[in-house]
């Protein structure tokens, strides 16, 4: 317990709390968007999946601008919820939803490929016997895409732990608010002396990341052979 200092563990536990409300704000949305561009065909497509793929293209700092101009405390988001006591900007909350939407292509990726994997023949089949499509989907895709959606979250929970570019635009880096792991190591290796809990925040970030990659993929794999035994 001894090895990380007050700051450190500070960081890493804000990291742990913003990532996680970044990737269960973000599943619902990300199962609805890798749905809707696996399984529907409406005007628009194409312009709904570079949306969704666009943080994977802009540089992250333009990312984290643009969410300040849409959901800073004068943005036209961010200015009416403000009024309502919500508050994006500089704020845990503005992190989480950084991360959430640095992360989000990863989500979807993941998500409508195991959507595409699935027949359709078998969601017609349960539509024929008068099932709604929503009742379809729960009973019928969801079960079946379940190891995807699960790789999905997983994945987008290790990005967001590693998101520096646009967090640290939107929110700034403010120790106790905002500073997650990313922005803590900034700010150690701008000090002198500061190598060392650096080092030590890169080597957790790595422990993470590679624990959430091998974490998804045993998940995955228990969760297939679970519904394919079914």
């Amino acid at each position: 317990m001894d090895w990380l200092g007050p700051e450190e563990w500070q960081a890493v536990a804000l990291s742990l709390r913003v990532s996680l409300w970044a990737t269960v704000a973000s599943l619902p949305l990300g199962i609805l968007a890798a749905y809707a561009l696996a399984r529907w065909s409406f005007p628009g497509k194409q312009l709904l999946n570079g949306l969704v793929h666009l943080p994977l293209i802009l540089p992250p700092v333009v990312t984290g601008y643009l969410l300040l101009l849409t959901f800073g405390t004068q943005g036209p988001v961010g200015g009416p919820l403000s009024e309502l006591g919500i508050v994006f900007a500089f704020r845990w909350t503005g992190a989480a939803l950084a991360a959430g939407v640095m992360a989000f292509p990863l989500m979807v990726r993941a998500i409508r490929l195991s959507i595409e994997a699935v027949d359709p023949r078998l969601e017609q089949a349960s539509a024929t016997l008068g099932a709604s499509p929503p009742w379809v989907f729960v009973t019928v895709t969801l079960p079946l895409i379940l190891p995807g959606v699960v790789a999905g979250a997983i994945l987008a929970f290790a990005k967001a732990m590693g998101e520096f570019g646009a967090t640290i635009t939107f929110v700034s880096n403010i120790p106790g608010e905002t500073r997650t792991i990313p922005s803590a190591i900034y700010a150690f290796l701008q000090v002198p002396g500061g190598e060392d809990a650096a080092t030590r925040l890169v080597l957790v970030s790595v422990g993470v990341a590679m624990g959430a990659l091998l974490l998804s993929e045993w998940i995955a794999r228990r969760v297939a052979a679970r519904v394919g035994g079914a």
